[in-house]
């Protein structure tokens, strides 16, 4: 199983593809704009408590106040308070928390007005991004992640991941770990620690200590609201994430991301560093991997798959909903029970990938084929289970009900990435289709105007039916151009085009206008 990381570098967007076996499985983008990530740690004022909700509403910044409820607050709430309260008048400079006095904890049960004022300062985390309408959800329970821990600032406990299943090396990794955590401090040890040693660990810990600290100090002079630790840059922190020794290439075509990322991948795996590549082919580079026909065909109402079958999405206001359909696979085995389980086992495959290179998150119902068998339903149910290991995101799958639905609940901490695949019609009717071909008259009559101005070398970019329409046959349109015009033009399918969309260049790659 091989994995890439393919990262394409804009102005102020960066696009992030992580392909496996040449698939695309994740899609990501980091947008210069973006102020809330998750994260990202706030030192706010609350604007209001609101006890029927048991919430309070806190201003982080944003157009919309952020979200904290009660259970988000952490137990350990009033030591916070006390901290940032002693810290932002200057009276305590010892960020470390050994001589700390800690309050008591408030009860699991409580009400939000009992400990939280409005005007209050407090510091937050973005626990889930802007959605829609709402503003962001925030928690008070601090948590700095790193490469192999998690810190977690007033707390006592030491966690391992459940990913770890071995008993021996939880136990090592629970006591090398709790020998290197000062007091005051809680650690969750990821799953990529395991048969790490303790330089290493230690390596991590200090680093997460020394951004708390930096953190610390910016609360002196810190405007309310304004954040003071940023999630560390996209790229860093997928590849603190996903990275593991299935990555085979990681190819940026950016050279100060390229330096950037080689920088941080020799510092996690210095064994990996080489994989680390810089792109400079004149393609770009969505369209070399095959990412932009992949995104194509991923995203819309209908999603075709192997052996005929196709998904249909459909998205309401209250959760998802997904048809698995045979299509013309109906005819190919011996009875329907065998049909209904191979194109379920092939859906449930697809919809594990959907669900994470679309980011769709709460409530999942998918329809798969009725099947009669209970050891058939169980495979279906053991199978989707198995392809949805990889996933970052808390989920939990429920068993086929009587009625054949498989119930999901994704966690959502981000916008569902949405990309629209269908344009407008270039007849003019006014609806939006999946398929128009109709500029091949304009394309020639720019051509014949580009050259009596006696260019040279002429490359026409354009989409790729376009392409095949303008290059095969015999004679085909372009061989027609050569014939007549006694120069060849080189025509350069793009995916990433819309139908109607065309671009001439020089020899010397700049825009024919």
């Amino acid at each position: 199983m091989d994995k890439e990381l393919i990262i394409r570098s804009g102005s102020d967007i960066v696009d992030f593809a992580l392909l496996k076996d040449g698939k695309l499985i994740e899609l990501h983008k980091d947008e210069e704009d973006n102020n809330f990530s998750v994260g990202d740690v706030f030192i706010a004022k609350i604007r209001k408590a609101v006890p029927g909700l048991n919430a309070a509403f806190v201003n982080v910044g944003y157009e919309k106040d952020a979200f904290l409820h009660y259970h988000d607050l952490g137990p350990k709430l009033p030591s916070l308070l006390k901290f940032v309260k002693r810290v932002s008048t200057g009276k305590n400079t010892d960020f470390l928390l050994k001589n700390f006095q800690f309050e008591k904890d408030i009860d699991k049960d409580g009400s939000i007005s009992n400990v939280l004022k409005a005007n209050q300062s407090i510091l937050v985390q973005i626990v889930k991004e802007p959605i829609s309408t709402k503003g962001p959800r925030i928690s008070s329970e601090l948590s700095i992640a790193g490469r192999y821990l998690v810190l977690v600032p007033f707390s006592d406990r030491i966690s391992i991941s459940q990913k770890i299943e071995s008993k021996e090396e939880k136990d090592r990794l629970k006591r090398l770990v709790k020998s290197i955590t000062p007091k005051g401090f809680g650690v969750i040890v990821r799953t990529v620690a395991e048969d790490k040693k303790v330089a290493e660990l230690d390596k991590d810990l200090q680093n997460l200590l020394n951004r708390w600290t930096a953190m610390c100090k910016k609360l002196n002079r810190a405007h309310h609201p304004s954040k003071v630790l940023g999630e560390m840059n996209k790229a860093s922190s997928i590849l603190r994430d996903i990275f593991n020794d299935s990555f085979s290439s990681i190819i940026v075509d950016d050279e100060a991301m390229y330096t950037q990322i080689k920088d941080y991948v020799q510092e996690i795996a210095p064994n990996k560093e080489s994989i680390v590549k810089l792109y400079k082919n004149g393609v770009p580079i969505f369209e070399k991997y095959g990412i932009e026909r992949q995104i194509k065909t991923s995203f819309g109402r209908t999603v075709s798959m192997a052996k005929g079958a196709y998904l249909v999405i459909e998205h309401t206001e209250a959760l998802h909903v997904i048809d698995v359909n045979s299509g013309n696979r109906s005819n190919k085995q011996k009875n329907q029970e065998d049909t209904a389980l191979e194109v379920n086992l092939i859906s449930a495959s697809e919809i594990a990938r959907q669900l994470r290179l679309r980011d769709m998150g709460g409530i999942i119902v998918v329809d798969f084929i009725d099947m009669g068998k209970a050891e058939n339903r169980k495979k279906l149910y053991n199978h989707l289970r198995e392809e949805m290991q990889d996933d970052k995101a808390k989920h939990k799958i429920l068993p086929p009900s009587k009625f054949g639905l498989v119930q999901i609940t994704r966690q959502r901490v981000r916008p569902e990435r949405n990309i629209e695949t269908k344009e407008e019609n270039p007849n003019g009717a006014g609806d939006e289709i999946e398929a128009p071909i109709k500029i091949v008259q304009k394309i020639t009559q720019d051509m014949e105007r580009i050259f009596k101005k006696d260019y040279k070398k002429v490359t026409l970019n354009t989409h790729p039916f376009i392409a095949a329409f303008l290059t095969k046959g015999f004679p085909s349109i372009r061989s027609k151009w050569f014939l007549e015009h006694k120069k060849w033009v080189k025509v350069l399918p793009r995916d990433a085009y819309t139908y109607l969309e065309y671009h001439f260049y020089d020899k010397n790659g700049k825009e024919i206008k």
